[in-house]
């Protein structure tokens, strides 16, 4: 790639030269890291016996806390050597929809937006909420965001389907327990590469005040952005950026990848029935199972990985559920020869 990079017409089209880029960029890096690791393994190598022929206890100590540092970033490379789907090193769009169920499932809907920011937070990739419908009492309608990093999709991709929350009501006077559902929907973004067709005369735009806190600016004007697709119903929303501008071109890549996502799910759909293996995405099969009360656990009804721990979950330590998820799928995947 390198190489190519040097022939002499290599610019003369800007926009492949531009991807060709940026995907030799993102290679060396991820080379480098690898490249990186095993440069300090033999530095560490070397000064292990060094230190151990001087027996110098302080530098074998020191030693021994650099190779536990190591170890931990292997075991991280090689957990993202799981990502083998052509588009987990892609940034992600999330959305997420409160099931039935009014007011419960809306607060289940806005848990589960903070389960997912801290998530991202905690692991290093930036998020950007996008768009939200507040609810009628407490809680969200829907909402989308960003989340921008290396792997984001190949992470988040796990947790696309239905999410059931079992707790003691804090909306109900009689605190009797409430069983919530919630739709998370998770998206790559393909930004430019794939070629996804929208017709100006298959989409309506209508612009809104931009609902809850955000100012005069907000208030005054009429930034928001909604983009309907005709043929398919497809709703891409954006209110979060400064101008109407802004708010478009990001509910068109929200509607882009929308519409990416069901091309791809219909063709899912199509080889699971002629495997005979195809099952209705309906609220009743949920994913993940998260129980306040009467006992406390969140369980994986996919992979059957489980934890006591529902307050870690919900505060975004979703590590374990991504990485039994992953390993779930690769030993499903088909065996070559």
């Amino acid at each position: 790639m390198e190489g190519r990079t040097a022939a002499p017409d290599f610019w003369d089209d800007v926009e492949r030269a531009q991807k060709e880029m940026k995907r030799l960029t993102q290679l060396k890096d991820e080379v480098g890291v690898w490249l990186d690791l095993s440069r300090r393994a033999s530095d560490l190598v070397a000064l292990f016996d060094l230190a151990r022929e001087e027996d110098d206890q302080r530098m074998l100590q020191e030693i021994g806390a650099d190779v536990d540092r190591a170890y931990a970033e292997l075991e991280k490379l090689e957990f993202r050597l799981m990502f083998s789907g052509p588009y987990d090193r892609r940034d992600a769009l999330v959305s997420i929809y409160a099931g039935a169920g009014g007011t419960e499932s809306q607060d289940w809907a806005s848990m589960l937006v903070r389960m997912y920011l801290r998530w991202a937070e905690q692991n290093g990739f930036e998020a950007e909420v996008l768009d939200t419908m507040p609810g009628e009492e407490a809680g969200l309608k829907s909402a989308t965001f960003s989340v921008v990093g290396p792997y984001a999709y190949g992470y988040l991709r796990s947790e696309k389907g239905v999410h059931r929350l079992v707790r003691l009501s804090p909306f109900d006077s009689a605190h009797r327990r409430h069983t919530s559902f919630a739709l998370v929907e998770v998206m790559p973004d393909i930004e430019d590469e794939i070629e996804i067709e929208i017709k100006p005369e298959d989409i309506r735009v209508d612009v809104f005040r931009a609902a809850g806190a955000g100012g005069q600016h907000m208030q005054k004007n009429a930034t928001a952005v909604r983009i309907t697709h005709l043929p398919t119903g497809i709703v891409a929303s954006c209110q979060n950026e400064r101008s109407q501008a802004q708010n478009r071109a990001m509910a068109i890549k929200v509607l882009r990848a929308r519409l990416f996502a069901l091309e791809e799910e219909k063709q899912e759909q199509q080889l699971d029935e002629i495997r005979g293996e195809h099952v209705s995405a309906g609220w009743g099969n949920q994913i993940r199972s998260y129980v306040l009360h009467p006992y406390r656990m969140v369980k994986d009804l996919r992979t059957d990985h489980e934890t006591g721990n529902p307050e870690g979950v919900l505060d975004g330590n979703l590590d374990g559920f991504m990485q039994a998820y992953l390993k779930s799928t690769m030993a499903a995947a088909p065996k070559e020869g």
